[in-house]
């Protein structure tokens, strides 16, 4: 009914007045950035009546032709950001009124004003990115970033924690704009250690720009943090208990003060508790059969903080300083077992290795950042960010082999084994961004020189009689320097009222050293050198051809270089015949991405999109080639690996008080390669996901959520072919004293079937195997905000606010 009287209203006032003048602009937010998609409406000044309504483009700008003679103000809203009005529009007949650049700010709440409050949808649809809002949602609570990711639309996580997304893997990681130099395990320890309460949102960006580097094949995924933006003194205390088979808990706090002239802000908390990871596997090769069960408990705590100022030095000028880290220790215990057998006669057991590990891991990470910001605000900004973190990772494994007859009670042989495996990351980055409005439209420059340097010692010692003996046939040393010197330009602008491009180059010049130290001199290896220069170019193209519709098509190129964690040729065993290592002899992948993109009406998306990789690095399992018992898991270069994917994104308003987000996402992979002597890899898989959220407001202001996910078979790494999985998970929610404190009461997995099972097949090894992992729990938080009150609005609703509801969904 609101739009039939928007409709009428427009049309009457088109009959009433002349309609030759123009008013246009461009929008922007309280840092410059172009705001696109945000409503604007045009009201009559006698009577506030609403005269015209329309909407930005992706580059902030707007434009209302057939205008008539007469007296307006003008309103702009954008969720999350303060309504933008400009008075005394006075026009008459013919006249072109352009009103330059209209800066949003930042969304405050005074004390003694009543503002109207906007929940930000789920999930938002910008042209270069996808934004996953967790703040508000009622079922993260309890989660972490991991588990947050394979809730994220296009995201899938394996069952290694490798992140895939529009079935592409290599994906970048960054926290708050800066890369996050950890791979495999360290990754997935610093992800299950960082909170949902913590996360703001996550954008994924799958076809970065030319001031993104290049680095990460499938795009970036950026993990945005809480970051209080209002004036004055803020703050909030927030508390989870969640239980699955163990309890976890956690205790968060930030706060912030901030003024016309600098703003500090900073957080700290701590979470800890009990967790586990089981994984069975049965195993074909060598004429053998293996059955193993690999369960692992891990016990520990994590501190973390988060501080930083930023200082208004001038209006056009910004100092800024940014240092977090955190401190994790944790213990781990293994048990693996693995029966063996002949193929011809599996019920005949040979014998039974059991391995206990018991593992003590201390982990210390420290990031420092020092910005400049230049802006003056008509499109001219200058941005210097100088970074360094350090990444201190200690590992002490005990593991006793022990090999037991068919009963498993006659002891037959022991193998006794300690590891002291430290790993220490340095990383530092300067970074030089130039914008300025050139030729109509805006021209990027910009550097960035980077250094990783990851030191990593493997300690193998036997024990006999009690007594640890080094072993220097098994240990070394492994060091791998990184460094990156990129420049980049690129240029954007319109191309009339209904076309706009934007295209960019960057170059990185890559010079990387992989030095294997052996301890003895018969076992050194010639270090591995990598120098290379390589370009990236990437093209958008954006066309409006009507109202409500938009079409995007980008292209671009990426690569994803071998890190320390694939390159460290160890062998990192879970027991004697069971083990990891690296491949020194990696070499860097590239990807050629294209994506078509069309928005209907703001909210519903729709993505195709191929990419083609070249010397793909992907994860194979394989038998060992000396022990024939014994199987290991390395990293490979795959010839050939091409992806089709499609994705839609919809909010649907199913009542006033029902609201629904559905994703659906679907993608076919082919790998192809041959490494000679029968191991070939030639494996297609047609996957899907579909994910859907319901929000329903209930009696005596509660709110309820049910969300949930359903992935279809698909395939890990190179030739894991893994079976379907899902999750249904169940939310309330209350506020009290006047929407302080907030009471979040969760379910995840309710069913318990977010697990994996598949097989792998490859060079003679074929294993089968499931995994589960504490993915089932429930969850109690407790939040509350204090300082600026947030009051809610009885304001008349307007036609603008009801259709800046339906885009901002």
């Amino acid at each position: 009914m609101k739009i039939l009287t928007l409709i009428s209203l427009i049309l009457i006032t088109h009959c009433i007045y002349a309609q030759t003048a123009v008013v246009r602009g461009v929008l922007q937010g309280p840092e410059g950035e172009a705001i696109a998609y945000a409503n604007v409406a045009l009201f009559n000044a006698a009577d506030s009546s609403l005269y015209k309504v329309g909407a930005s483009n992706d580059a902030g700008i707007f434009e209302m032709p057939g205008l008539g003679a007469g007296n307006y103000f003008l309103k702009a809203v954008y969720l999350g950001l303060n309504d933008l009005q400009r008075g005394d529009i006075a026009l008459a007949e013919g006249r072109q009124l352009d009103l330059g650049v209209l800066n949003f700010t930042a969304k405050t709440i005074a004390l003694e004003e009543a503002t109207v409050s906007a929940t930000r949808a789920l999930v938002e649809i910008k042209p270069d990115r996808t934004i996953f809002n967790v703040t508000g949602t009622i079922n993260s609570v309890g989660s972490d970033a991991i588990s947050l990711l394979r809730k994220a639309p296009g995201v899938t996580v394996d069952n290694n924690d490798n992140i895939s997304v529009l079935g592409r893997a290599g994906v970048l990681l960054y926290v708050d704009g800066k890369r996050l130099p950890l791979t495999g395990q360290d990754l997935t320890n610093y992800l299950q250690n960082l909170t949902a309460e913590q996360i703001d949102r996550i954008e994924i960006i799958t076809n970065p720009g030319a001031r993104y580097e290049a680095e990460g094949n499938a795009g970036i995924i950026d993990i945005r943090l809480k970051k209080d933006k209002n004036l004055g003194a803020n703050g909030s205390v927030n508390a989870t208990f969640n239980q699955g088979r163990y309890h976890r808990a956690n205790l968060n706090g930030s706060g912030n003060y901030r003024n016309k002239r600098f703003n500090t802000f900073g957080t700290m908390g701590v979470n800890g508790g009990r967790g586990f990871n089981d994984m069975a596997f049965l195993s074909y090769q060598n004429g053998l059969v293996q059955d193993e069960i690999n369960n692992n408990r891990n016990d520990g705590i994590y501190y973390n903080y988060r501080a930083g100022a930023d200082f208004f030095l001038a209006q056009k000028h910004t100092l800024g300083f940014l240092a977090s880290g955190g401190i994790n220790h944790y213990e781990r215990t293994s048990y693996n077992r693995i029966t063996l057998a002949q193929e011809t006669t599996p019920a005949d057991i040979d014998s039974i290795l059991v391995a206990h590990n018991l593992a003590d891991n201390n982990r210390n990470q420290q990031t420092y950042n020092l910005n400049y910001r230049f802006d003056n605000n008509k499109g001219r900004s200058f941005n210097v960010d100088l970074d360094y973190g350090n990444y201190r990772n200690k590992s002490k494994r005990y593991q006793p082999n022990r090999y037991y007859d068919a009963s498993e009670q006659v002891l037959l042989t022991e193998v006794i084994n300690r590891f002291d495996t430290p790993t220490d990351i340095d990383i530092s980055t300067l970074q030089l961004d130039y914008e300025d409005e050139l030729w109509g439209g805006k021209l990027g420059l910009g550097s960035k020189l980077s250094r990783v340097v990851s030191d990593n010692t493997f300690l193998y010692y036997d024990e006999l009689g009690g007594v640890s003996i080094l072993n220097d046939t098994f240990s070394n040393y492994f060091k791998y320097n990184e460094k990156v010197y990129a420049g980049y330009m690129s240029y954007s602008r319109g191309l009339g009222k209904k076309w706009n491009f934007s295209a960019g180059l960057r170059a990185e010049k890559t010079d990387a050293t992989g030095d294997l130290k052996a301890f003895l001199p018969e076992l050194q290896e010639d270090p591995v050198m990598l120098n290379y220069l390589s370009w990236f170019p990437s093209l958008g193209l954006t066309w409006e051809p009507a109202p409500k519709h938009n079409l995007a098509l980008n292209a671009g190129r990426r690569i994803n270089r071998p890190d320390y964690n694939v390159l460290n040729p160890f062998n990192n065993r879970i027991s004697e015949l069971s083990y990891e290592k690296g491949n020194p002899f990696l070499q860097p992948e590239i990807v050629n991405n294209i994506e078509l993109g069309y928005t209907l009406a703001y909210r519903y998306n729709f993505k195709l999109a191929y990419s083609r990789t070249t010397d793909q690095i992907t994860r194979l399992i394989a038998p060992d080639t000396v022990d024939s018992r014994a199987g290991f898991i390395t990293w490979a270069n795959l010839a050939d690996q091409k992806v089709f994917s499609f994705n839609i994104s919809a909010p649907v308003q199913i009542f006033k008080s029902w609201n629904a987000y559905f994703n659906i996402s679907a993608s076919h992979i082919n790998n192809q390669a041959d490494y000679g002597d029968g191991a070939v890899v030639d494996v297609q898989a047609f996957t899907y996901n579909i994910y859907q959220q319901h929000t329903f407001d209930l009696p005596f202001g509660f709110k309820g959520e049910v969300s949930g996910y359903f992935s279809g078979p698909g395939v890990w790494g190179g030739v894991f072919i893994y079976e379907s999985s899902w999750s249904l998970d169940l939310g309330l929610q209350r506020k009290f004293l006047n929407d302080r404190l907030n009471v979040r009461l969760s379910v995840n997995d309710l069913f318990y079937e977010q697990g994996w099972d598949g097989v792998s097949s490859f060079n003679g090894l074929v294993s089968s195997g499931y995994g589960r992992w504490d993915s089932r729990r429930a969850s109690l938080s407790l939040g509350y905000r204090f300082g600026n009150e947030q009051v809610k609005s009885r304001k008349r609703s307007t036609g603008i606010e009801a259709e800046a509801g339906r885009v901002g969904e």
